[in-house]
């Protein structure tokens, strides 16, 4: 087939990683990490890496953690152009420089967006890149003699900013919704009240979901923690894999101490020809979706992901094909809820042969944060190149399984088509939400929960509705026989009551 010379392709993907017990531990940067990475794209495109990076027209890079969150800490520094530093060390001086916002999802949608750009003509070479050094930086926080991390780079920058007023709200933050593992907690408890699951049950369930990617994350050079586990050493308490928040224990949430980074190398078919890629080092975005959830508490089913599945089917629908024909795949696997999501709608199991992740998923392979699902891509267009005709899937979450961006990859060549999610979002904002009472009194019912074991004092988490008119409310409790019930007992349904104080609502037992 003619292909447009404005088409966008993949035509490298590259990954650096090193832990610190390995003997030529460097104690790279995160602009060190994603700079290997990038130099690894350039090698990998198969033509003359000075010169491609000398053609580089874009940067765009995913925030770090500790430039994730205003004013975090950064005990060993960080740049003031994070893009821009990466640029440096390549060699390369792109007319833009891209730092994106908050989400995991994140490098599905740049890629996306910046498919459109080369398609547009606004954009030619396009560097896609990222990384987090989290594991160095807890090492060295409190050392004497600490690596310096700190740079300053003047030119150009786009801050799209944090973003995270999409995420956060005070109302959740006063209730204790603080981090991802109890965000996620009562996602995953209200799955498993729809389906009638007890406990036990279902914490089998979430180790069955994630031992097989153990085995993809123990053969994988980059992985964080390339160990081989059952789903009795998932789901057994003990010292080592204590509870989290609740349903979790530690190994069933995604790994953040990595030191990890990931880049992807994009440019128009005009390009490749240009700069001498051969071709069969091309890859194409044949299918493509993003979408974002309704916000978390006027949600309908808090355990279902609509934006998810939607995106999911526009895409392969794009791509012309069903899930039957994906060959490899990766589904964002922060913690079990979204992986069951695309497993419910989609008749998917656990012990697929061909395995739900590519990288051996983030609590095993590693990759909290940004730019997870970068490292998806790179894998996938591996994938994609080793058998010429078939798809690969990447499904890439973000938030409070708020958003979700996907990408069908195969080396068989495709027109750049645009999607239809702007047309399926209005559908997804228009559907029915459930209305929130924020100042709540009176009887209620347990709808979901979680436990925060990682306070001092250990806390419940409820989400609740009013018995006097259905409405939905948060809450926390210190009250010791509930908390004991939300602990080791089964509170889905229970009646309680909550009051409405200056600092929250507070939950007891009736």
């Amino acid at each position: 087939m003619t292909i447009d010379p404005r088409t966008p392709v993949i035509v490298g993907a590259g990954q650096a990683a090193e832990r610190i017990d390995d003997a030529d531990y460097r104690a790279m940067s995160p602009v060190e990490l994603a700079a290997a990475a990038a130099q690894a794209a350039l090698a990998d495109c198969g033509a003359n890496a000075d010169r491609v990076a000398s053609a580089i027209d874009a940067i765009v890079t995913t925030r770090q953690f500790e430039n994730s969150i205003p004013n975090a800490p950064a005990p060993l520094g960080k740049s003031n152009n994070f893009p821009r530093s990466v640029a440096r060390l390549l060699g390369a001086d792109p007319a833009r420089a891209v730092l994106d916002k908050v989400g995991g999802q994140g490098p599905q949608k740049l890629l996306t967006e910046f498919a459109g750009e080369i398609v547009a003509g606004t954009a030619d070479v396009v560097l896609l890149c990222g990384s987090d050094a989290t594991s160095t930086l807890r090492h060295f926080a409190k050392a004497d003699n600490k690596p310096d991390f700190a740079e300053t780079v003047d030119g150009q920058l786009e801050d799209r900013g944090f973003g995270l007023e999409e995420f956060v709200e005070r109302y959740t933050v006063i209730h204790g919704l603080t981090g991802a593992p109890v965000q996620y907690g009562l996602l995953e408890n209200a799955r498993r009240a729809r389906l009638g699951l007890g406990t036990a049950d279902y914490l089998q369930a979430m180790g069955e979901l994630f031992a097989p990617m153990t085995k993809i994350a123990a053969k994988n050079p980059f992985s964080a923690s390339p160990v081989e586990r059952s789903v009795d050493e998932l789901t057994t308490i003990s010292a080592d894999n204590r509870m989290i928040c609740d349903p979790y224990p530690r190994l069933l949430v995604a790994r953040d101490q990595v030191n990890q980074g990931a880049a992807v190398l994009l440019m128009s078919v005009e390009a490749a020809r240009r700069l001498g890629v051969p071709e069969d080092r091309w890859v194409y975005l044949h299918g493509h979706a993003d979408l974002r959830a309704q916000r978390l508490l006027e949600r309908p089913d808090l355990g279902a992901y609509p934006a998810a599945v939607t995106a999911t089917t526009a895409a392969l629908e794009m791509a012309g094909i069903g899930f039957d024909d994906v060959a490899a795949m990766d589904l964002y696997s922060c913690f079990p809820v979204p992986v069951f999501n695309i497993c419910d709608a989609f008749g998917l199991v656990g012990d697929d042969p061909r395995g739900l992740t590519l990288t051996g998923g983030l609590p095993f392979f590693g990759g909290a944060g940004n730019n997870y699902s970068t490292h998806a891509i790179a894998e996938a267009v591996a994938s994609a190149r080793s058998v010429p005709g078939q798809f690969t899937f990447v499904g890439a979450n973000g938030g409070l399984m708020s958003k979700y961006a996907v990408g069908v990859y195969s080396a068989t060549p495709a027109p750049w088509t645009p999607d239809r999610s702007a047309e399926l979002q209005v559908e997804l904002d228009a559907a029915p939400k459930v209305a929130v009472t924020e100042s709540a009194e009176g009887p209620a019912t347990v709808e979901t929960y979680s436990v925060r074991y990682d306070w001092d004092t250990r806390t419940g988490i409820i989400i609740g509705r009013l018995d006097a008119d259905g409405t939905r409310f948060l809450a926390t409790t210190e009250d010791e026989d509930l908390v004991a019930l939300l602990s080791d007992g089964e509170p889905l349904g229970t009646p309680v009551t909550v009051r409405a104080l200056d600092y929250g609502n507070r939950c007891s037992l009736l």
